[in-house]
């Protein structure tokens, strides 16, 4: 039986001092997480609608099928010289590879589809293997600690939503099996045409691209000759300490849309993966499990159980949340891009409930501005984002009523 740490929850790495306690997948699933609720309310999650009472059976499929990455111990130094694990350190890099490992699945086998452990191949295994704890994997905690060096990061440094999401969009960039065009909005506003161009751009490369994936050769998807599928993630803060109970309804509408990726957020210091919610509960996944660090056999086979949720979900109320958070979203066409464009003007319309974001056709003026912003006309977008957005020093742009 797998051994598992249940390690305590913190900004910065723990020091020796601190305890830990070593439980397995039986006694965390019924003795650390409820099992879930019996209840006439619906439940949402990453756009699916389930019902407790009648599709309970269905509906923790879809959970465990979603890919769980905890923090893990033993796996090659990072940078050659660094951490060995990434425990009390590495809970908002692992969430933004969930958040990602999710868009990936959409991608290329869809989001219907469900883990079966006694038939974990093909696609399914390409895209685990994107994510496996080495320096040669796309989206690796080597990747993500490595390139945060130029987010300023040091390595071993904790990430708040929008820093793992500059990195991810920066490693995106060297998958072509995936071939994906990942957007981050600025200033709590989504210009349309800003993505349409970034979705056209370079697509008749991108579909005539040798497709690699980790080594494993991938056919590409002749859908993607005039619209590169669409990663979107917006970096909110929703409020000072606490999250503004404005937009608490809004927030929620996020994981009813067919396109939802999640929130990567969590508690302060502490991040989760918010893949739905149920009444004013959020449920969501926790990476601060210390596991050991998986290695594929010599014919490529992964032991991937350990990187599937097996017990109930957690859930917190809504209330508790860090208002820092990043929501994201999936856009596998332009027809479905303009359908998410829909949706979500047509929430901003409907009373009682406050935008988090808004949806423009093209830049505001006072946005296009570098003036505006003290920044030179050559800043980049990240640049720009991490002045507003940087979660580390709380430098936010605050949403107000």
């Amino acid at each position: 039986m797998t051994s598992l740490i249940r390690t305590t929850r913190c900004r910065h790495p723990p020091s020796r001092k601190q305890a830990t306690s070593t439980l397995t997948y039986d006694t965390l699933r019924f003795a650390d997480t409820p099992d879930f609720p019996e209840t006439a309310e619906p439940v949402w999650v990453l756009g699916r609608k389930y019902s407790a009472l009648t599709e309970k059976e269905q509906l923790l499929n879809d959970i465990t099928s979603r890919l769980w990455f905890t923090y893990r111990r033993n796996f090659p130094a990072i940078g050659g010289t660094g951490p060995t694990s990434d425990t009390g350190w590495g809970c908002m890099l692992r969430c933004g590879q969930m958040i990602f490992a999710q868009a990936l699945l959409c991608r290329h086998i869809g989001r219907d589809w469900r883990w079966d452990k006694q038939k974990s191949q093909g696609e399914y295994l390409n895209i685990l293997t994107a994510f496996l704890d080495k320096k040669d994997s796309y989206y690796s905690i080597h990747q993500i600690a490595q390139m945060g060096v130029g987010e300023g990061k040091c390595i071993g440094q904790w990430y708040g939503p929008n820093t793992v999401a500059q990195v991810l969009r920066k490693l995106a960039v060297f998958d072509q099996w995936s071939s994906i065009a990942v957007h981050i909005a600025m200033d709590n506003t989504v210009v349309m045409d800003e993505i349409r161009r970034l979705c056209r751009a370079g697509t008749n490369e991108s579909s005539e691209a040798g497709a690699l994936c980790n080594g494993y050769t991938g056919v590409s998807d002749p859908s993607c000759s005039l619209w590169k599928p669409l990663v979107l993630l917006i970096p909110l803060r929703l409020g000072l300490s606490d999250i503004n109970e404005a937009y608490i309804e809004t927030l929620k509408h996020c994981f009813m849309v067919p396109q939802s990726l999640g929130v990567i957020g969590g508690r302060p210091n502490s991040a989760h993966y918010f893949i739905g919610y149920v009444g004013d509960e959020l449920i969501y996944l926790d990476p601060h499990t210390t596991q050991l660090a998986v290695e594929p056999s010599d014919c490529c086979f992964v032991e991937d159980e350990s990187f599937h949720c097996q017990h109930p979900p957690c859930r917190m109320h809504v209330s508790e949340i860090d208002p820092s958070i990043a929501v994201g979203f999936f856009c596998r066409s332009q027809e479905d891009f303009e359908d998410w464009c829909q949706q979500i003007k047509k929430l901003s319309l409907s009373g009682g409930a406050l935008p988090m974001f808004e949806v423009v056709d093209q830049l505001p003026l006072h946005l296009s501005n570098p003036d505006v912003l003290n920044l030179t006309p050559d800043s980049s977008d990240a640049d720009r984002l991490d002045r507003f957005f940087d979660s580390e020093d709380e430098e936010f742009e605050i949403l107000s009523l």
